[in-house]
């Protein structure tokens, strides 16, 4: 499907509300009213809230999970992985903070079939950055640290970025590049 310039409009604006309101709270009027636009109007471009919380979320997984698939199949250091991963969040936050917030805190709104491909795609996800974690302690890579802990600390941090990095304009996407990779793989002392 293609996405026109109003529609993405539609899905940048709907983003923005599901962040600063939650999904639940946010209605299609709402959306209507930010865009200054009747809500009628929205129709013409977009069946429904259900579907704008699809685009969001659906297409930064794929996203996620599309580099992810590429970084676990190259023959890279896993070193080099995980700096891959880690900038692969970064870009992410960078380019759609807000997109980020929906997709982190508002998927389980998504219903039937896509709820079931999104919670796949996470899944595997996750179990394919716990294979390059286990690869890296399995060859003296990575310190032989609980697998659980390694993955919960870096995950978390990558995916709850957004929520800080817009408040500490200090920093430059370089400099929040060089400093993650340090600070998550090589550690702090």
């Amino acid at each position: 499907m293609k996405i026109t310039d109003r529609k993405s409009e539609i899905i940048a604006v709907s983003a923005k509300l599901f962040k600063e309101k939650g999904y639940s709270a946010v209605t299609m009027r709402d959306i209507a009213q930010a865009m200054d636009i009747k809500a009628a109007s929205l129709y013409n471009h977009i069946q429904s809230k259900q579907e704008i919380l699809v685009l969001i979320v659906i297409e930064i997984a794929e996203e996620f999970t599309n580099i992810m698939d590429e970084v676990l199949n190259s023959d890279a250091s896993t070193q080099a992985k995980l700096e891959r991963i880690i900038q692969l969040h970064i870009d992410i936050t960078l380019r759609n903070p807000d997109a980020l917030a929906c997709l982190n805190n508002d998927w389980m709104h998504l219903t039937d079939d896509k709820l079931v491909q999104f919670i796949k795609m996470r899944k595997d996800y996750e179990n394919n950055f716990k294979t390059i974690v286990k690869h890296g302690i399995a060859n003296g890579e990575i310190k032989n640290y609980n697998l659980d802990v390694i993955i919960f600390s870096i995950l978390s941090t990558l995916r709850t970025m957004y929520i800080w990095y817009n408040k500490t304009n200090a920093l430059s996407p370089k400099s929040l590049s060089d400093n993650m990779v340090k600070v998550l793989i090589n550690g702090i002392v």
